[in-house]
């Protein structure tokens, strides 16, 4: 059968469109959706229109969105269906191991385990399990893929099996660059061509950095792995209609600022605006004056600014960027002409009609960081040495330490490097991070930085670790090319391989002896790095301080060795005269980054970087892929185990009960993150998962991170708020993953160990939060290690997008205090009893209707109060009736009157 219908539905027919000597059928919305429209909702409804074609959407749907822009609008939902899911490994290994437990349940209950199988285009990229170990040295990325394989090797065959077994998934090996800076240069189609269609390339991911192709006018964003899972399997995904937030670009950067500097300030901005759950698009003259690769920085940190997306429309310059990524002629050819035909064409003088709008003047930009702990927290480079005294302060006692320094110490007439460091000491120093090491302007930059800093005799602080871990491939060939990677070397910027590394906190050790001193005299050091995240706990166990920055910077900060430091002021250091050496004295012009760009940046290094992307090297293609298509789960494992998530499912659901008698498993408070819910970093051999492994056999030096044991259940169930820096007011003046257990007493305990006590005695229990939980990655096991620890439900002020529909997903009740009511304002300790009344009633009453028309009594002790039921949609109360959605997979597929497929 055609996949994609008939080309006739309720509101048109199909229709021709002739590009590059071919002919492709399209569903032409430029006749039904209004001229004015925003970009992005015209590619929702020619969505919706090609999959009510197929009868997938009802003609409602179409009909709620073709009445966009009203109040009621918002609050309808409608099913989306991806061109293609996009996958890293660190969440494509516990996905594909979904799908392959989903396949054994199937056999197990005398069904075809060969249903279960993707039937749209699955790219996976394993770029999340190098770690930066080894750095600052010529042989630095080749002993790094060498532990990455030393320790994955088990993970890797099982990606090979899933390639081979499973229809329709495709694997980048290791060592190939990071999956958004790969997507950009090489996988989005941005309209898709197949089986004699044409379509927009709706690109669904699960991290949360999928966005990063919106700016290359392809619509996408980051989906927790278990919708992916089942979007994999032709579910759709079921969302709110969204607003549309419109930002007006106008003139052009000044002299000396860069397009981190503009992320960093248009993500304080719109954070302070309110953009959760709404697409953000970027349009107006200034666009023009934005390269594709700028563009793609600020569409890149969309999760961090709240946005569902951040988009800009297709213009000439999306074009160029296709043109001289190696992309076909006819293929670019198709999506200037479907463009233009669908109304997707920016026009500058004509904005869309939008649900609210921003103006951006692009000159206001200056040079910043943001930070210490959350990307909207934007700092002007000035003030960053008064933010760093303001952080020591609330941390250190202000009259012990009112310099914020500690002194070297006395008698070392060659102090080590350990001995040297002081509070607000640079210790990381990473060039790193997909957001920026696509964008050539301030690898360059960063390079002839460094150039004009040995050139004065300049050296990187011994504390500081540096490191250079690269998007892609191309980026070595350019700054090779250009003459510049001897340069950052001699500062220590090696490369260390090409994948995520420092920017999700596989940042390695420090430098010798510098973590030791830090905890021996509680220093407050800090990481300055060119990614998109910096939360607490994320980059290094040690440091209490992250900064993101543009590459130069980082390459600055390594000069400097501390951020205690103002740049546009303070020297550097001294060069080998004894002269002080300014920032402004080294800093290369725009002119001087655009010729060497111009210069040594050619098509040829796309074409070769990407001619052979899914073979891999000899060690991948070494791997031996285990056979058949039921994967052989080994019993002794400690990366793969079948998950527990299917084991208890009946034929039918129960009926939906409410909570009784639920304790609070942890109160936190705002800006709770994902990290803090799931660590991705270094397994603690003290940590419950720790203790686990070793336990086990596990070698305490082989732990490895929890980001390489998402396919281990046990594992995670025990990193499952586990984070060093996570804060529970139950344990007021603790971090870590620790709260009190009520069936003792009160006594403090870990997390994992109340919960499992909360278990043994049959107790409910839930979660309390502030504004904004959830924060941060698309991280599935942020929801599936709380649901295996018997979490409930979560009562929180507010939510973010991704992390909801994980909760949802994995049968966990989001609830929402009501305006005016929070943990503080209704004084819950966190000690009561909890009672959620209603919930049936709610989930029948809500069942059409928005979220106000779906709330359940609360009672907490003697306080009762009423909260939102954050069930969005009735594809979503249908899911979570089911305890989550892999049950509803399952029973859908193993039901004697399904359907043909999922």
């Amino acid at each position: 059968m055609d996949i994609l219908g008939s080309g006739r539905n309720s509101f048109g027919t199909a229709d021709e469109l002739t590009a590059g000597g071919e002919r492709h059928a399209i569903h032409r919305i430029s006749g039904i959706a209004p001229s004015d429209w925003p970009y992005t909702i015209k590619i929702l409804l020619e969505n919706l229109l090609r999959h009510e074609d197929r009868g997938e959407v009802t003609p409602d749907q179409v009909r709620s969105l073709l009445d966009w822009g009203s109040a009621e609008s918002f609050a309808r939902a409608v099913d989306v269906h991806p061109a293609r899911a996009f996958l890293h490994d660190t969440n494509g290994v516990p996905a594909l191991a979904d799908l392959a437990a989903l396949r054994t349940a199937v056999a197990e209950r005398g069904g075809d385990p060969a249903r279960v199988n993707p039937v749209i285009p699955v790219e996976l990229t394993v770029d999340h399990s190098v770690v930066a170990d080894v750095t600052a040295r010529p042989d630095a990325a080749e002993r790094n893929v060498a532990l990455e394989y030393e320790r994955n090797a088990e993970r890797f065959r099982f990606l090979k099996w899933g390639r081979g077994a499973l229809r329709h998934v495709a694997v980048v090996p290791p060592g190939s660059g990071i999956m958004h800076q790969i997507n950009l240069e090489h996988l989005a189609r941005v309209v898709m061509a197949r089986d004699g269609w044409a379509f927009p390339d709706l690109c669904l991911g699960t991290d949360s950095h999928t966005t990063m192709v919106g700016g290359l006018g392809t619509l996408g964003w980051g989906i927790g792995g278990i919708e992916a899972e089942a979007a994999m399997l032709g579910q759709p995904l079921s969302m709110l209609i969204p607003p549309v937030v419109g930002v007006r670009l106008d003139g052009e950067l000044s002299e000396g600022a860069t397009a981190t500097d503009l992320v960093l300030t248009l993500t304080e901005l719109l954070r302070r605006h309110g953009v959760v759950g709404k697409f953000v698009e970027f349009h107006g003259h200034g666009v023009a004056r934005l390269s594709l690769a700028d563009r793609a920085t600020l569409a890149n940190m969309a999760p961090e600014y709240g946005a569902t997306c951040g988009y800009f429309p297709i213009d000439d310059e999306t074009l160029r960027y296709l043109r001289f990524t190696g992309r076909t002629a006819g293929h670019v050819a198709l999506v200037e002409a479907y463009a233009k035909e669908q109304g997707l064409w920016h026009r500058p003088d004509a904005p869309p009609r939008y649900t609210e709008s921003l103006r951006f003047d692009l000159t206001a930009v200056v040079p910043s960081l943001a930070g210490p702990s959350r990307p909207q927290d934007r700092v002007p480079l000035h003030r960053v040495r008064a933010a760093v005294r303001d952080t020591l302060r609330e941390r250190n006692d202000a009259a012990a330490r009112a310099a914020a320094i500690r002194p070297v110490p006395d008698g070392a007439a060659s102090p080590s490097a350990s001995e040297q460091v002081t509070d607000a000491a640079v210790v990381i120093a990473a060039i790193t991070s997909c957001t920026n090491t696509a964008n050539p302007s301030v690898m360059v930059g960063a390079g002839l930085l460094a150039r004009n800093a040995v050139a004065r005799g300049l050296r990187s602080k011994p504390w500081v670790k540096t490191s250079l871990s690269l998007g892609s491939r191309v980026v070595t060939d350019y700054l090779d090319a250009a003459g510049l990677t001897p340069y950052l070397e001699k500062l220590g910027f090696h490369l260390t391989g090409y994948g995520c590394m420092t920017c999700i906190g596989a940042s390695g050790p420090l430098a010798e002896g510098v973590a030791e001193t830090v905890r021996e005299q509680d220093l407050t050091v800090a990481a300055v790095l060119s990614g998109n995240r910096n939360f607490a706990g994320r980059i290094h166990p040690e440091a209490r301080m992250n900064f993101l920055a543009s590459p130069p910077l980082v390459v600055a900060y390594a000069l400097a060795g501390t951020v205690d430091t103002d740049l546009t002021t303070d020297a550097l250091d001294t060069d080998r005269d004894g002269r002080p050496v300014l920032l402004k004295d080294i800093w290369p012009s725009a002119d001087e980054i655009q010729d060497i760009i111009t210069s040594t940046l050619r098509p040829d290094m796309f074409t070769r970087a990407y001619a052979d992307v899914f073979t891999g090297d000899t060690r991948w293609e070494a791997l031996d892929a285990p056979p058949g298509e039921l994967f052989d789960w080994p019993e002794d494992s400690t990366y793969l185990r079948r998950p527990p998530f299917l084991d208890t499912v009946g034929e039918e659901p129960g009926p939906v009960a409410d909570i009784r008698g639920a304790r609070v498993l942890a109160s936190l408070g705002d800006s709770v993150t994902t990290d803090h819910l799931s660590p991705a970093g270094a397994i603690p051999p003290h940590s419950p998962a720790g203790r686990h492994l070793v336990a086990g056999g596990t070698p305490p030096t082989r732990l490895n991170t929890y980001a390489s044991r998402r396919g281990n259940h046990e594992v995670m169930m025990r990193g499952a708020l586990a984070n060093i820096r996570l804060r529970n007011r139950l344990v007021p003046g603790t971090e870590g993953g620790f709260t009190r257990d009520f069936t003792a007493g009160g006594a403090v305990t870990t997390i994992h160990d109340a919960a499992a006590a909360y278990r043994a005695a049959g107790i409910p229990h839930i979660l309390l939060a502030g504004r904004e939980y959830g924060t941060g990655s698309s991280r599935d096991w942020a929801a599936k290690g709380p649901a295996l620890l018997g979490v409930r439900a979560v009562l929180a002020e507010s939510f973010e997008r991704i992390h909801r529909s994980n909760l949802v997903g994995m049968g966990i009740l989001p609830l929402q205090f009501l305006p005016g009511d929070s943990v503080t304002a209704l004084g819950l300790t966190g000690e009561e009893v909890y009672d959620v009344i209603g919930l049936a009633a709610a989930l029948e009453d809500g069942a059409d209707g928005g979220v106000p028309a779906r709330t359940v009594r609360v009672r907490a002790d003697g306080r009762t109060f009423r909260a939102a039921v954050r069930l969005d949609t009735p594809r979503e109360v249908t899911h979570y009736r089911h305890g989550g959605i892999l049950p509803y997979v399952l029973r859908r597929i193993t039901a004697k009157t399904a359907p043909e497929g999922c």
